[in-house]
């Protein structure tokens, strides 16, 4: 039961991740540190990422 819940957390933060990074393309908001300035293909880039690691987090949920 423990793994189910572990794959079920992850694969949420991760969607919120991946939605948080499409809210940023679709708003435009900008986003940096220091003086370097995040570009918008970087958060194409952690849409897929998270996405992806969202999905098989879920798939692997279902499997247990």
């Amino acid at each position: 039961m423990k793994d189910k819940a572990y794959l079920l957390i992850s694969g949420t933060l991760f969607g919120i991740i991946a939605t948080i990074h499409l809210f940023r393309i679709i708003n435009e908001w900008p986003f940096q540190i220091g003086s370097w300035s995040f570009p918008m293909w970087l958060s194409w880039l952690g849409i897929a990422f998270f996405a992806t690691l969202s999905v098989w987090a879920f798939r692997l949920a279902s499997q247990h």
